[in-house]
């Protein structure tokens, strides 16, 4: 017996085949007596076909059971409630594909094909049906042999703008469009000012949900959005009405001369409102148990990464990755090294920023005791492959110094940024989250003055 699906069946069911407004019509029309339906599309669809009356009866039925796969009809072609959304969308082919999307990508393990196609191309692997096949099923999601399931869902995707170009290229700024959850733009956030909506995403980032100094969430916002914060009027300008709108709790420790800043923590208004749709991107992107490990402190991801289960151990690694980069609000691209396939010892992921201007990221990081020269080479030697501007290596041992000295000499001969994180960083950084801003900033100067120029 075959293995059951996890891809919808698409066959007939695409859009070189048939149009969905029409479908929709027929359906809405036809509902209730699947053979009238089918007969509607055998008329409508494949008269034409050089066939036999059975075959384009056969054909005419692939297209009731992939409307079937996708959740738009039952099996008696009566509309779901997805497939009644649809049709109210039909006069707009914008609104209509994406919403088909959304529901591909969130609902038909679409965000775990596009994933996988981006993690291919990223290691410039050739992606084709026979080795797409492989590689979502290393991701547990399998569809027959030979099928062309993949494929149908790509066509119905690139109505929606997903793919561009090239058979397999994806566009992700359109995926967040269609997603709704493109992190520049909470609609919940809109009311309030640039210093306060800043001031929230730099606490929403760090993932903490205990109190921390708010002049080091200010600086994190600072440094990560660009909006500069008055010191003396942050909890005037920013914490009060952040307060009042139930986002945050803010606590004054001390009061007189030499006075503590005032202490910020996320109400769960805040973790429900921003901190989870951040956390929703991801759905589908990635393991499962990576979501749960994002939503721990980094600590607990530290902590977990000294686990003796390689798989364990590996998917700390790659939370890792990921916690780091959030923190700075980056947006995360692919993976290109799964921890898993170095026995949890490496994960080399991408990530990128389009805010002022666009940089990609190469991260590396390493659950090993020293960074080689050799580790660090790699990743020099990926960057015009990956077109990457910024390379970080975020290792829980230490920087060895020949890989300290070649970095210097790439960063003074080139363009080229090299952020180097060890494990006494790591150890901050989980104390208090903020304090990344720290770490970068003493990378970011020491390549300025690897960097200066006579003019």
């Amino acid at each position: 017996m075959s293995q059951k699906s996890d891809l919808p069946f698409g066959s007939e069911f695409s859009p070189s085949q048939v149009k969905l407004p029409r479908v929709l019509e027929m359906a809405n029309e036809h509902g209730g007596d699947w053979h009238a339906f089918e007969d509607a599309v055998r008329a409508e669809y494949f008269q034409g076909h050089k066939t036999n009356d059975y075959n384009r009866g056969k054909l005419a039925n692939n297209t009731k059971l992939g409307m079937i796969a996708y959740g738009i009809i039952d099996r008696d072609a009566n509309l779901t409630d997805f497939g009644k959304e649809l049709l109210a969308l039909k006069a707009d082919k914008n609104k209509l594909y994406a919403r088909l999307a959304k529901h591909i990508l969130l609902n038909l393990h679409g965000m775990t094909m596009v994933r996988c196609i981006q993690d291919m191309i990223a290691a410039g692997e050739q992606v084709n049906l026979t080795t797409l096949r492989e590689g979502l099923a290393a991701r547990g999601v399998h569809y027959p042999s030979g099928g062309k399931h993949p494929s149908m869902m790509r066509l119905w995707l690139a109505k929606a703008g997903v793919f561009v170009g090239s058979r397999w290229q994806v566009d992700p700024h359109k995926i967040e469009d269609i997603l709704g959850l493109n992190p520049d733009e909470f609609e919940v956030l809109a009311d309030f000012t640039p210093e306060q909506r800043a001031f929230l995403r730099a606490l929403a980032n760090t993932g903490m949900t205990a109190p921390q100094p708010a002049n080091e969430i200010a600086r994190l916002a600072t440094a990560t959005y660009g909006v500069k914060f008055p010191e003396k009027s942050l909890p005037k300008l920013v914490l009060n009405a952040l307060e009042e709108a139930g986002y945050i709790t803010a606590t004054k420790t001390t009061t007189g001369r030499g006075a503590k800043p005032f202490q910020v923590a996320p109400t769960e208004k805040l973790i429900a409102d921003v901190v989870e749709p951040l956390l929703e991107q991801l759905k589908g992107q990635t393991d499962p148990k990576l979501l749960a490990l994002l939503r721990t402190p980094l600590s607990g991801i530290l902590e977990e990464m000294e686990s003796e289960d390689r798989y364990k151990a590996g998917l700390a690694l790659e939370a890792l990755a990921f916690k780091i980069m959030f923190f700075l609000d980056m947006t995360y691209v692919a993976t290109r090294l799964r921890a898993n396939q170095t026995g949890g010892a490496e994960v080399d992921l991408i990530f990128e920023s389009a805010r002022l201007v666009f940089s990609r990221w190469q991260v590396q990081c390493k659950n090993t005791a020293r960074v080689s020269l050799d580790d660090v080479a790699k990743e020099v030697g990926l960057t015009h492959f990956l077109k990457s501007n910024v390379i970080v290596i975020v290792t829980t041992g230490e920087i060895g110094g020949e890989a300290r000295r070649y970095a210097n000499k790439i960063m003074a001969d080139s363009n080229m940024a090299i952020v180097m994180l060890d494990g006494s960083d790591l150890a901050a950084i989980s104390e208090s989250p903020a304090t990344i801003i720290r770490s970068f900033e003493r990378e970011a100067r020491h390549a300025m003055n690897l960097k200066k120029i006579t003019l």
